[in-house]
């Protein structure tokens, strides 16, 4: 009878975390790239398992990307490609070279934020095990539907300025990616 009575934990009663993924993630012993999506950034976490708790190792925000010169969204496509590869170039630095990536509940699909995250850890080098189907085209890490989205919404209303003080803003969002990538790359990180 008492085994009836036993409630769930916390945290799996409120829908944040799956307990028997997490398990097998614990398991696979591997850092985990835990990769989250809030409202405003993209957040990667290099997470290491202990008894006692989880050790973060390395956090990476979106928000980190202004200082390589990064004046797009931070929750947006590129912005998500390139937080993954400073998060990866950090792992690198500190010794670790494989991981195994940590959606939690996010419910995963193919070509999203969450996979470019994962694709610029791969770019920057960290052994992960997943397939290449999931990540996005190169066109899309680039930024280049945003810009035609935003070329395409400019010719059908004309009193709309998007950037006010860069009308031409989102047409260099590809260029901007680039040049920020290979920031990203040159730079030793600690």
């Amino acid at each position: 009878m008492s085994a009836l009575l036993r409630m769930p934990p916390r945290r799996r009663r409120e829908g944040l975390t799956d307990y028997r993924k997490r398990l097998k993630l614990v398991k696979s012993g591997l850092p985990r790239l835990v990769i989250r999506r809030t409202n405003r950034y993209i957040i990667v976490q290099l997470t290491l398992s202990k008894p006692g708790g989880d050790n973060t190792v390395i956090t990476v925000t979106s928000k980190e990307l202004a200082r390589y010169g990064w004046r797009g969204g931070f929750k947006n496509l590129p912005a998500a490609y390139l937080t993954g590869l400073l998060a990866g170039k950090k792992a690198l630095a500190k010794g670790y070279e494989r991981a195994i990536v940590d959606l939690g509940i996010q419910r995963p699909a193919y070509g999203s934020r969450l996979f470019a995250a994962v694709k610029g850890a791969v770019d920057a080098g960290l052994e992960i095990p997943v397939d290449e189907e999931v990540f996005p085209d190169e066109e899309r890490l680039r930024g280049e539907h945003i810009k035609n989205y935003f070329e395409q919404l400019a010719g059908q209303v004309d009193k709309i300025q998007f950037n006010k003080s860069d009308p031409e803003f989102y047409s260099r969002l590809p260029e901007m990616f680039d040049e920020v990538k290979k920031k990203i790359e040159e730079v030793e990180v600690e």
